[in-house]
């Protein structure tokens, strides 16, 4: 017995032996981290793939080991865009405004602020919500229009400005409609009115708001005099019933 451990004892001293330090390596050395550049072709491999959650785990695990790389700031964009694709608007708009803030004059702003833009449009609620993604989406849709006007984003910055305002001009219109319907003709006709102020370049919208405004008003006009006319008679009334 004791000559068959020391034989499989020898065999493997022998093997160990011949391969050098390999099978000590193997079982007592740590396999070396990725390095920047491999996790950043890694994170473009699974882009070009479509494959936007691997991709974000590799730009993010870049971005957390190698801040000072080469190849950081390029990942750092390449994250937000694989956010974008994936439909996790959310977490886009968080990265691209990380990006923007930590890089200001880096080129490649106009991209992202039209991005920014548009992670907001892509996010908007149903016209009876408030419209927070929309309102968004208009300032930095006009950031890039007046700090950018040369840039290749700034004509679809326009196109989508346009968009976004229709949606806010809609939902004013919503709610405008809401006081109607509640014969609250006062309040009703401040956000007509209000809409035919902020929104006159959407010409439809500004049209239909001029007219409910013209007889929101006449309506609150009318109930008005029916008040005043109400309480004089009542008034007359309570008189002769003192009587």
């Amino acid at each position: 017995m004791l000559r068959r451990y020391f034989f499989i004892f020898t065999v493997c001293a022998l093997i160990a032996a011949s391969s050098g330090c390999g099978v000590i390596d193997y079982f007592f050395i740590p396999t070396p981290e990725e390095t920047a550049l491999e996790l950043f072709q890694a994170g473009q491999e699974e882009m070009a793939q479509e494959d936007w959650a691997d991709a974000v785990e590799y730009f993010t695990k870049l971005r957390d080991r190698f801040p000072f790389s080469p190849y950081t700031v390029q990942a750092e964009l390449l994250l937000a865009n694989s956010h974008f694709n994936d439909g996790k608007y959310a977490e886009a708009l968080q990265a691209y405004k990380e990006f923007e803030s930590l890089h200001p004059s880096d080129p490649r702003i106009p991209y992202v602020l039209f991005q920014i833009g548009m992670a907001n449009y892509k996010s908007m609620g149903s016209i009876d919500k408030p419209q927070h993604q929309a309102a968004e989406a208009v300032e930095f849709f006009r950031r890039l229009i007046q700090s950018y006007p040369d840039s290749e984003f700034a004509p679809k910055a326009k196109d989508h400005l346009l968009l976004a305002r229709r949606r806010l001009a809609e939902h004013e219109l919503f709610v405008a409609d809401f006081y109607w319907r509640a014969e609250r003709f006062g309040s009703a006709w401040e956000r007509y009115s209000f809409v035919v102020e902020q929104y006159k370049d959407i010409a439809d919208v500004a049209a239909y708001a001029e007219k409910r405004s013209q007889l929101a008003f006449l309506e609150r006009q009318q109930r008005s005099a029916e008040q005043a006319r109400s309480d004089k008679h009542g008034s007359w009334k309570d008189w002769f019933n003192w009587l």
